[in-house]
């Protein structure tokens, strides 16, 4: 007799942790693509983006949260809200900890929010993973472990490293083994669902944190205000299409301003450039990139610019 074939598996699994954990880096290495910017300073992620995982017997959809931490502002209290929003909405939470720093304060915040996940009587599963696991010696890494069992009942736990590939597509098999029977949510070959004025945005601001002080990340918002084909440019003749771009770069002060457009602005044509590569890349066009930077004074504190701003 014909074993019968395993059915097809869906769901929505919830990427978690706190601030520059390695969510986002994770994220895009389980889709295999860039569906979310990444960088050294915490608080980097801002919205939630979706990364799809399309497999012959399964499809993840990936969620990537803003870090959960002790929020010093009204932004950092609705990106919390954000986060705990999306945890009760998903079939499989993913926790992470770098293997590279010692489970500490924010790790058991966040451990004691997610030992009470659940839908309909039943406990969502958690598969804690040591992230970063290439960056420290084999005996660190099952100390972490140890430490990472030690702090709650987890489904599964897994080291894993999302530069070098290490135990990546372990981490998928086991996520999709928690996942219930269900169809596919997403069209064959989609990888994200966010649109693509928020990933432009996304690889501007990715651009614009690189390299820069410590203050600059919490305080900088950027928004697109328009994605539009050049007259005569549009693809129809056969050419490669060409589309002008326009962004606004929002701060809170004046010597944030002179830190992002640099000395006769070098620095925000570095921005520019880099940024253009990867939009270029998402959008399949050439693209003139105008980026003006403008400041809105304590932005982060204020309920109508974060209306504004998009949050």
């Amino acid at each position: 007799m014909t074993a019968s074939p395993e059915p097809f598996r869906s769901g929505f699994v919830c990427v978690v942790g706190r601030p520059n954990a390695g969510k986002s880096t994770l994220t895009n290495a389980l889709v295999g693509q860039k569906v979310a910017i990444t960088s050294g300073r915490p608080q980097t992620t801002r919205h939630v983006i979706r990364g799809i995982v399309h497999r012959p017997d399964a499809q993840l959809v990936l969620v990537d949260t803003p870090g959960l931490h002790r929020p010093r502002t009204l932004l950092g209290e609705r990106l919390n809200d954000l986060v705990r929003g999306t945890l009760t909405e998903v079939d499989v939470v993913v926790f992470c900890m770098p293997a590279d720093q010692r489970v500490g304060p924010g790790d058991r915040y966040i451990a004691q929010q997610l030992s009470e996940l659940g839908r309909d009587g039943e406990r969502t599963p958690v598969v804690a993973v040591a992230t970063k696991s290439d960056l420290v010696p084999r005996g660190r890494l099952a100390e972490h472990l140890m430490a990472i069992a030690a702090l709650g009942d987890w489904a599964d736990v897994v080291p894993v490293s999302a530069v070098d590939g290490y135990q990546v597509d372990t981490l998928i098999d086991i996520l999709v083994g928690h996942l219930s029977p269900g169809p596919a949510l997403y069209p064959d070959g989609e990888l994200t669902d966010e649109p693509e004025a928020v990933m432009v945005a996304e690889l501007v601001r990715e651009a614009a944190l690189e390299g820069v002080h410590d203050e600059l990340p919490h305080s900088l918002a950027v928004v697109v205000d328009e994605i539009t084909p050049r007259p005569g440019r549009d693809g129809s003749d056969g050419e490669p299409p060409f589309l002008d771009v326009r962004v606004q770069l929002f701060v809170e002060r004046d010597s944030q301003k002179a830190i992002v457009i640099g000395k006769g602005g070098a620095r925000l044509r570095d921005v520019g450039s880099k940024a253009r590569q990867g939009i270029e890349a998402l959008l399949g066009a050439r693209v003139y990139l105008d980026l003006h930077v403008k400041v809105a004074k304590d932005w982060q504190r204020d309920p109508k610019q974060l209306r504004r701003l998009g949050f």
